[in-house]
This record gives structure tokens, sequence and C-alpha cells, in this order.
């Protein structure tokens, strides 16, 4: 009886911690965390709080399979880091032109369709995950990925050596 006490102590700690720190991690999002490009012409943007929340639920769901913690398993050259999505033709390095691939995705030079091979709404006969995803919905994955490198530095898109 007193070990059953004694794991239930533990476990509501536990769990009260969880709480208390998962709460911190979103005040810690400040306003110049939260702030990225919009477009090409450099426009910034701040997210709220709602919307990173919901892109990161977004993206869990319908990205982590292969993107998980902003790397590419499909190929580990090209992450989701800001480098890579700068280099990207046209660049992703925006919430404007993120939203666009996600829609159409072309390959990392910009001149095929991968759409048969990569999730989007263009395929979402192929990939379900995609079907019913807004655009506004789009938006809030596509700030949640430029906000990561942000929060997590490197370790974002960062590759086997930061794994």
């Amino acid at each position: 009886m007193l070990k059953r006490y004694i794991w239930g102590v533990v476990a509501t700690v536990y769990f009260v911690f969880q709480m208390a720190v998962g709460n911190a991690s979103a005040v810690e999002l400040t306003e110049a965390t939260r702030t990225v490009k919009l477009n090409d012409q450099g426009t910034q943007v701040v997210l709220t709080l709602k919307e990173v929340k919901q892109g990161k639920r977004l993206f869990n769901f319908a990205c982590t399979k292969c993107h998980q913690g902003g790397l590419t398993k499909t190929n580990p050259n090209v992450g989701l880091g800001p480098d890579d999505l700068e280099g990207a033709l046209p660049p992703r390095d925006n919430i404007k032109t993120l939203v666009a691939y996600m829609k159409s995705p072309m390959t990392y030079d910009g001149q095929t369709s991968i759409a048969e091979t990569h999730p989007s709404k263009e395929s979402a006969d192929i990939f379900p995950e995609m079907r019913n995803l807004t655009d506004d919905q789009l938006y809030d994955i596509a700030g949640y990925i430029l906000v990561m490198p942000k929060v997590q530095g490197q370790q974002w898109g960062g590759g086997k050596a930061y794994r």
C-alpha cells in the first residue's frame, strides 16, 4: 500500500512539473522570436502564440513522418533550417513561398514537380493528411517551421550532428 502511495506522489509531482514547464515554454516565445518573413519583399509578421501552437500541432500531424526536428529523412542534405530554405529556388524562407510549396512542391532547384512523392494539396488524393488543411492551417505550419530555428538553433534541421 505504501508503494502505491509513493508512486502516486511521484506521478503527481511529475505531471505538475510537466505542466509548469509546458506553460513556461509558451511564455518564452517572445514577439521577436515569433517575428518571421511573410513574403519575398521581406515584410515581417508577428505570429500569435495560438498560430505557433496550431502550427506545431499540424506539423506533427502532417510533416513529422519525414521532417522530425526539421530534418528531411528522405534527403538529409536538405533540411528545414534557414540556410536550406533560403537556398531553394525560389527561396522558401518566408510564409508565402512555404505555403506555395505545401500546395505544389517542387525540387530544390524549382525545376520539377514532386507532388507525386511529397505530401501536398496538389496530391491530397495520395496523401490524405493534406486533404483537409486550409490555407490558414498551411500558414500556421509555415510559421512554425520559420520560428523553430529561433527556438532550437542549429538543432532544427541541423542534421545528424545535432541528433
